[in-house]
C-alpha cells in the first residue's frame, strides 16, 4: 500500500527484529500493527539519513569505523537516500520504524559493516535528532509561507490605501478607519507569529545525538563534531533530557495553534466583509464555491475552512501536552505519539497559508458601499467630544454631552450631525457648536495624531515599512514588489 507523501508500505509479517535477541517468542500480529510507526514516521526518512551519515563519518573519526566501512555504509546510505526521494524505497510495517528499516535495508545491501552503524546512539536519541532536523526545515517553511500571507496583506493594502471604512468594537460601528490600517494589523500579527516560529527554531537548534538511550555511551563520540556537520548550533548537556524531552514539538504546535488563530479572526473579518450585509468586497470566483441546490450562491468556503481548521491546531497541541504529562523519565513508547500531531499541523498550516495568500490576490474592495458605510455620523461622536476637550471641557463631560447629542438625534431620527447650534446649547452651554464642522469620515482619520494610529501619513509610513522588511525576506515571487 502507499502511506502519505507517496512511499510505499509493505505489510510482510514477522521479519526478524533487530533487538530480538533476548526474547523466546515471536512478537504477535497484532503487537506489530499496533506499535508500528513507520506509516506516519517514515516522513523523517531523510532526515534519518541525514543523521546516520554525519554518525558515520564521526564513527570513522573516532577509529570506531575504518575508513572502508565508513565509504560503505555513507555509499549505501547515500542510495537509500535517492530511493527514499525518489518514492522507490519499500517501508516495511514489520520493522516498526524509519530506523530499523533503512538500517534493516542497509544491511541487506552491504552486508555486516552495516552492523556496526549504530555503534554510541539509541533510537531514543536517534529520532529526538530526526524530530529537530525536520523541526528545522518546517519552522522555516512556515515562516516564509506566512511572510507570503504578509505580502498579500500589504499589497492589497496598497491598492485600497485610499480607501476609509467603518472600524468596529463588539462589531458595532466604532470610528473611521483606512482599509490599509484594518489590514496592516493582521500584517502585525503575523509578524508576530514569525518571531515566534524563528525563537522556536532557536531551541529546537540543539543536538541531541550521542545522548543514546538516556545515561550517554562509554565511546568518546565527537558530538560537537556531528553537530557542525548537521548544522545544529551546539549539543544538548543532559543526556536524559536529551531523550525526554519533546519540548521543541509542542512548542511548535504552540506556535501553530496561536498563527490559526490569527487566521480564523481574519477569515471571520473577510466572511463578514464578503456577505450582502457588510458588501465591502468581493473574492475571486477560483476562491469560492457554489451551492448544490441554490444556483445563487457564491460561497466564502477557503475562509470558512480557514476558521474551521483553526480547531485542529488547536486539538493537536491539546493531544501532545496530553501526551507528555506526567511522563516519567526517560524515553516511553508514549511519545511516539508525537508525530502525527505535528506532521498534521504542518501540512495544515501549510496548505492554509499557501491559499490565503492566493486568495488575497484576487480580493477587490467596493468603494461606493464603503463610503455608504462610513457616512455614519455616529462614527464622529468621539471626534465630536475630542474637539469639545480642546476646547476646554474635561473629557467625561464632553463624553456625555455628546452622548446626550447622540440620543437627540436618535429620538429625533436625524443624523448626528443633522443637530444644529441651537439643539447643542439647548443640551448645554458647553457645547461649543464649532463640533459641527466635523462632517465627514476623512476628517476623523485625518485627525489623528498618535504612532500606530490611522493617520494617512502615518498608514502610509506603516506601507512603505513593511514593502521594504517583507522584501528583503525569503519567499519573495519573482516580479513582486
Amino acid at each position: 500500500m502507499l502511506s502519505f507523501q507517496g512511499m510505499k508500505t509493505s505489510t510482510k509479517q514477522s521479519a526478524k527484529k533487530l533487538w530480538g535477541g533476548r526474547f523466546s517468542q515471536q512478537t504477535s500480529s497484532l503487537v506489530e500493527q499496533f506499535t508500528q510507526s513507520v506509516s506516519f514516521d517514515q516522513r523523517l526518512a531523510r532526515y534519518d539519513v541525514a543523521g546516520s551519515i554525519a554518525h558515520a563519518e564521526m564513527l570513522r573519526k573516532i577509529g570506531l569505523l575504518s575508513k572502508a566501512e565508513a565509504a560503505k555504509i555513507i555509499s549505501g546510505l547515500k542510495a537509500i537516500g535517492r530511493d527514499i526521494a525518489t518514492g522507490t524505497f519499500v517501508f516495511r510495517e514489520e520493522l516498526e520504524d524509519v530506523h530499523m528499516n533503512i538500517e534493516a535495508e542497509l544491511t541487506r545491501r552491504i552486508g555486516p559493516a552495516a552492523q556496526k552503524l549504530h555503534t554510541g546512539r539509541s533510537r531514543n536519541d536517534q529520532v529526538a535528532l530526526d524530530e529537530r532536523l525536520y523541526l528545522r526545515d518546517i519552522l522555516a517553511q512556515v515562516g516564509t509561507e506566512v511572510a507570503a500571507v504578509q505580502r498579500a496583506l500589504v499589497a492589497l493594502a496598497m491598492r485600497n490605501k485610499a480607501l476609509i471604512m467603518p472600524g468596529f468594537t463588539h462589531l458595532q460601528h466604532a470610528m473611521p478607519v483606512l482599509v490599509a490600517h484594518h489590514l496592516l494589523a493582521y500584517v502585525e500579527m503575523f509578524e508576530r507569529d514569525k518571531s515566534r516560529l524563528a525563537d522556536a527554531a532557536k531551541r529546537a537548534n540543539v543536538m541531541p545525538l550521542g545522548s543514546a538511550a538516556m545515561a550517554g555511551t562509554g565511546f568518546a563520540l565527537d558530538r560537537a563534531f556531528v553537530a557542525r556537520r548537521l548544522g545544529f548550533a551546539g549539543v544538548t548537556s543532559n543526556s536524559m533530557d536529551s531523550v525526554a524531552d519533546r519540548d521543541c514539538l509542542v512548542e511548535f504546535l504552540s506556535c501553530a495553534a496561536m498563527l490559526g488563530m490569527h487566521l480564523s479572526r481574519l477569515a471571520e473579518d473577510f466572511v463578514l466583509w464578503m456577505s450582502p450585509e457588510f458588501g465591502f468586497i468581493d473574492i475571486g470566483d477560483a476562491f469560492c464555491t457554489g451551492s448544490s441546490i441554490m444556483p445563487n450562491k457564491k460561497n466564502p468556503d477557503v475562509l470558512e475552512l480557514l476558521r474551521g481548521k483553526c480547531g485542529r491546531l488547536y486539538g493537536n497541541l491539546i493531544a501532545l501536552l496530553t501526551v507528555m504529562k506526567g511522563l516519567p523519565m526517560t524515553y516511553n513508547r508514549d511519545m511516539q505519539e508525537d508525530k502525527e500531531p505535528v506532521f498534521n499541523s504542518a501540512d495544515t498550516l501549510l496548505a492554509a497559508l499557501k491559499t490565503l495568500a492566493a486568495m488575497l490576490r484576487t480580493v477587490t474592495f467596493k468603494p461606493a458601499r464603503l463610503a455608504a458605510a462610513s457616512d455614519d455620523a455616529f462614527l464622529l461622536a468621539t471626534d465630536w467630544a475630542d474637539y469639545l476637550v480642546t476646547h476646554g471641557v474635561p473629557f467625561r463631560r464632553a463624553h456625555e454631552l455628546v452622548g446626550k447629542a447622540v440620543a437627540l438625534s436618535i429620538g429625533r431620527k436625524c443624523r448626528l450631525t443633522g443637530l444644529n447650534a441651537a439643539d447643542l446649547r439647548a443640551i448645554s452651554g458647553e457645547f461649543d457648536p464649532g463640533v459641527l464642522g466635523i462632517r465627514t469620515a476623512a476628517q476623523s482619520v485625518n485627525a489623528k495624531k498618535t504612532v500606530g494610529s490611522t493617520n494617512p501619513r502615518a498608514v502610509e509610513r506603516e506601507l512603505a515599512k513593511w514593502a521594504g522588511l517583507l522584501a528583503a525576506q525569503p519567499g519573495r515571487r519573482p516580479g513582486t514588489k
